[in-house]
């Protein structure tokens, strides 16, 4: 099998541990397996030297700097490698054999990339290459980063591009938890998540796999994530299943739209909980939510609407910080779902131009870590799904 091995700051945090990651690879490599090593930066140290820059600085500059963590850290485990009898080489950017390589605008350049990528692949029946993660080399061979996250982002990229079985993250958590062990009680390990589902927490502060990470993980290739303690690097942890697709739909049914008006509703501990609260115990159920500072409106299914109005107006009756409540409708939703979305500069603009050339009223936009839902006029709905989807 062959396998990218990602190993984060805190599982090379020190020497015990790089002895610990040297033992997994070297067992797997025992075992018959091709292996890639990608290596972040031991700890802290890339915050360390950040914090250090109190100077002005260029980007070229400041990027050779933050570089050496990772420098550091593809030799110590090269080296631990070579203690245990595996023939390991370090890559690095300006290596010959480097293969993460950028455009003119900081972009991966992917026609290139792929085939460094493949190169490098072919190498694994004679070394273990360990890859400095975060890093990048530009087009006039300059040091260039992926940005936060990037030691992720390199490892499911090498996974694709060296047509990898799998890619494990190693780390300093047990998988993906139910929740953060540090503040929940009763954590536990999640066997398999969806990559939709990672991506959305990571983009809400779920440190476990950087989201510019998953946008590379395509149907073949598998991710797992395995706590560095466990020292198995075929075994265990958390599997993240699937891959992204771009998606443009049409709710078949309308919506109707309903507001509730108040004062400083964003700053009132519970309105939004009672408002859900009394339309999930009548059993409407609620499409889709947006909220202003003095606004809640719930989008839910046309024939539900007059039930849901009368609803919400005994909850506006009941409450003094609560005004009224108005219906809009028919409504038409047409979503955009797609793991690229959160990397696309300017998508939002992308996709509203055209509505606004073609004359259509865009009445709310709604956007979550990867989908982007926008709500029209019935009578819109066809040409808005026309549009959208002549975009993706």
């Amino acid at each position: 099998m062959r396998v990218v091995a990602k190993f984060g700051g805190t599982s090379l945090g020190s020497g015990d541990r790089i002895n610990r990651a040297a033992d997994s690879i070297a067992a797997a490599v025992e075992d018959g397996h091709e292996i890639a090593v990608v290596a972040s930066a031991m700890g802290s140290t890339t915050d360390d030297l950040l914090e250090e820059i109190t100077f002005e600085t260029d980007d070229a500059d400041r990027a050779q700097i933050v570089s050496m963590g990772e420098r550091t850290s593809v030799r110590m485990l090269k080296a631990a490698l070579s203690s245990r009898g595996v023939d390991a080489t370090f890559l690095e950017p300006g290596s010959e054999e480097w293969p993460v390589i950028t455009d003119e605008y900081g972009e991966v350049d992917v026609e290139e990339t792929q085939e460094r990528g493949l190169e490098v692949a072919d190498s694994l029946d004679e070394t273990v290459p360990v890859i400095t993660g975060f890093l990048a080399e530009g087009p006039d061979g300059s040091v260039t980063t992926l940005g936060r996250g990037g030691s992720d982002t390199t490892a499911v990229m090498m996974g694709k591009y060296m047509e990898a079985d799998e890619v494990v993250i190693v780390t300093d958590v047990e998988g993906v938890m139910t929740g953060d062990p540090n503040v929940v009680e009763g954590a536990r390990n999640v066997g398999e998540i969806s990559v939709d589902e990672l991506r959305n927490l990571s983009f809400r502060g779920a440190e476990v796999v950087a989201p510019s990470a998953l946008s590379y993980k395509d149907g073949k290739l598998d991710v797992r994530v395995v706590h560095y303690q466990h020292g198995d690097l075929l075994s265990g942890g958390t599997s993240i299943e699937g891959e992204f697709q771009n998606l443009v739909d049409l709710r078949e049914r309308p919506l109707a739209c309903l507001t509730v008006a108040g004062r400083a509703i964003r700053n009132q501990p519970g309105v939004f909980y009672h408002l859900s609260e009394a339309l999930a115990d009548s059993d409407v159920n609620i499409d889709a939510v947006a909220s202003g500072l003095d606004t809640v409106t719930f989008y839910v299914d046309e024939d539900e609407a007059e039930r849901a109005e009368n609803i919400l107006h005994r909850e506006v009756i009941a409450r003094d910080e609560l005004s009224s409540v108005t219906v809009d409708e028919p409504m038409a939703v047409v979503r955009v779902t797609g793991g690229e979305l959160p990397n696309q500069p300017g998508v939002i603009s992308d996709i509203v131009n055209p509505l606004a050339d073609a004359r259509i009223n865009v009445h709310d936009i709604i956007t979550s870590a990867t989908s982007v839902a926008i709500i029209v006029d019935w009578e819109d709905r066809e040409e808005t799904l026309e549009l959208t989807q002549d975009l993706f």
